[in-house]
């Protein structure tokens, strides 16, 4: 026995493959799409025998087994979910899988909704790209204008200083305009000096 093909370490890895990334979501969506309408054609047709059965009373589907009917997405709607699906990132894929396989468990849909089903779910997908695309846009803005100049205009525009229109009563107020000082509250001494006729 050879241990020949054990030991290739000499060859150059083998590359998993040469497809684009946006190819290769394109061909999972579709993929999870069809396995999905497959899934969903098998319990619809469960539903139907059991229905059948129950109805009857008698199993038959040992005796002669029908061919069950397929369906298939029409070529326009094949292109359009196609069309879609390539637009989705391949960071967005696994989570619009997930969002999918969620809906198809909560609504166990038909065979013929199950693709307006996944329409929906890439549109959501697509609307969050957008929203999340201009979050970064803004922040993106926020973090490149400069921050000292813009904080001192605004500091500038909203707070003038005027000191001879304030509200508020000064010490030099009070000897300017010679007027007596306000009376002192109980627990402070009241110093005043006599005044000179």
């Amino acid at each position: 026995m050879s241990l020949m093909p054990w030991l290739r370490w000499n060859e150059a890895p083998a590359r998993l493959s040469s497809r684009s990334p946006a190819e290769m979501v394109l061909e999972t969506l579709m993929m999870e799409l069809e396995g999905q309408m497959r899934a969903a054609e098998r319990q619809q047709w469960e539903r139907s025998h059991a229905t059948r059965k129950i109805c009857t009373g008698v199993d038959y589907s040992w005796l002669a087994s029908t061919p069950r009917p397929t369906y298939d997405l029409s070529p326009g709607e094949r292109l359009h979910l196609e069309d879609v699906c390539a637009k989705i990132p391949p960071s967005y894929c696994g989570p619009a899988i997930l969002r999918f396989r969620q809906l198809v468990a909560k609504h166990e849909p038909e065979v013929r909704e199950v693709s307006r089903l996944f329409r929906s779910v890439l549109q959501e997908v697509l609307e969050r790209m957008k929203q999340e695309e201009e979050a970064h846009k803004l922040t993106r803005q926020w973090s490149l204008r400069p921050r000292g100049t813009l904080a001192l205009a605004t500091f500038k525009t909203r707070a003038r200083i005027a000191p001879f229109a304030s509200d508020i009563r000064t010490i030099s107020e009070d000897v300017e305009r010679d007027t007596p000082p306000p009376p002192r509250t109980w627990s402070m001494p009241e110093f005043r000096v006599p005044k000179e006729d």
